[in-house]
């Protein structure tokens, strides 16, 4: 009816146009507060809906509303400069923490790996004594690790002391105090094969090459990793063309490299079958690993230090600089050693202090040529480094020394 009449021409003959419009103008006010729809009643569930903001009141005719003040200008801050200590703990805490998970993936995996490996032993060669197969390197002592991918296979020998025998590498024709020879005693009234290890003599000396290159072949052509790899979900594959007894492992989830060393534990010693490049092939390198670990842990443990962050820190920057990574693992746990005689205040506010004089100290042991072992200063960790490498290793860290932010940047 709105519609309508709004639509339709007004009757201009009609003297009671006007007044007909004006009443009909309070009728079309009457139809439109009817068509209004009564409110509706509040519900319980209408409790939970979000209330409407009312609108806001009319504006007053001819009043000129005052413009809000304008909120007071904050000046920003200059951004604070991190201190050392700051960074390296920063640092530590992005590069340097391995979940938890990842790890216990990568040490399961490892461990059967570990066990398929020893009964494999066990099965196919029954003569030989070997102990039990254990775990060790950088995912398991906690020192290095960057990620979850660098475990060490430790296959002990169990060698009868009465027939062998310890022969210092300074009294061999090497004259090289890193290595022992293996001797075997009592020829004449203990013949060969007598021990089952007789197999592997050259001369009169357990030879670590023969006992490599056997272990080499049984890794390479009888063992069936496929077949264990995919009953563990993984790729398990040998090195084949490297001296090294490695096996490259690949899961969804984590990759793994495990080296596998050969050792004999006699007279207080830990020698593995790593020998050097070259026509000696006796050798036994003494290895520090299990002491380093043990020393800096108990130092801690003692004074509530922080020798183990300082020395991830280390390990972290020296892989994560190509020209510093054959300073990871030995040497750094030596030099934070060695300066730990010396310094005794290790605690985690004296870290950025310890982690620059760490720096200062490997720069004159550069200098010099020789780092002396914590444990046999006989021993220089640093006598098979070249020259150029010496020098580059050198200049980076004596940049570094005064300006340790450098190494906190990856290359």
């Amino acid at each position: 009816q709105l519609i309508d009449r709004a639509t339709s021409p007004r009757d201009e003959g009609d003297p009671k146009a006007e007044q007909k419009t004006l009443e009909e103008s309070w009728q079309d006010l009457a139809l439109i507060k009817a068509a209004q729809k009564p409110p509706r009643k509040q519900r319980r569930e209408d409790l939970s809906e979000p209330l409407l903001s009312p609108a806001p009141p009319p504006a007053p005719e001819h009043r000129t509303c005052p413009a809000p003040p304008e909120p007071p200008q904050v000046e920003s801050s200059p951004p604070r400069c991190l201190t050392l200590q700051e960074k390296l703990l920063s640092h530590y805490s992005s590069h340097l923490a391995v979940p938890e998970e990842q790890a216990a993936l990568a040490r399961q995996l490892a461990r059967s790996i570990c066990t398929e490996l020893q009964s494999f032993l066990r099965s196919k060669c029954p003569e030989l004594p070997f102990g039990s197969l254990f775990l060790s390197g950088p995912l398991l002592d906690g020192l290095g690790a960057l990620a979850a991918d660098h475990v060490h296979f430790m296959l002990p020998l169990a060698l009868d002391g009465t027939l062998w025998s310890l022969i210092p590498g300074e009294d061999t024709v090497v004259r090289d105090p890193r290595y022992w020879m293996i001797k075997r005693t009592d020829l004449e009234y203990f013949p060969r094969g007598c021990s089952p290890w007789d197999k592997f003599l050259v001369g009169q000396y357990l030879s670590s090459n023969a006992l490599n290159e056997t272990l080499h072949k049984l890794l390479v052509a009888s063992i069936n990793w496929p077949a264990i790899g995919s009953l563990l979900g993984a790729v398990i594959r040998p090195l084949v063309a490297s001296r090294e007894l490695r096996l490259d492992v690949r899961h969804d989830q984590v990759e793994l490299s495990i080296a596998l060393f050969p050792m004999v534990e006699a007279e207080d010693k830990v020698l593995l079958a790593a020998p050097p490049e070259g026509l000696v092939e006796n050798l036994w390198l003494e290895s520090f690993g299990r002491a380093e670990v043990t020393e800096v842990k108990e130092l801690d443990a003692g004074d509530a230090g922080a020798r183990q962050q300082c020395l991830r820190l280390l390990n972290c920057v020296c892989r994560s600089h190509p020209a510093l990574r054959r300073l990871s693992g030995s040497p750094l746990a030596h030099a934070v050693l060695r300066l730990s005689a010396t310094e005794s205040d290790w605690a985690e506010e004296s870290l950025a202090t310890r982690f620059q004089q760490v720096l200062e100290e490997l720069v004159g042991y550069l200098e010099r040529g020789v780092l002396p072992s914590y444990f046999n200063p006989k021993v220089n960790l640093f006598c098979e480094l070249l020259e150029e490498e010496i020098e580059e290793m050198g200049f980076l860290l004596y940049r570094a020394a005064s300006e340790p932010e450098l190494l906190l940047k990856e290359k």
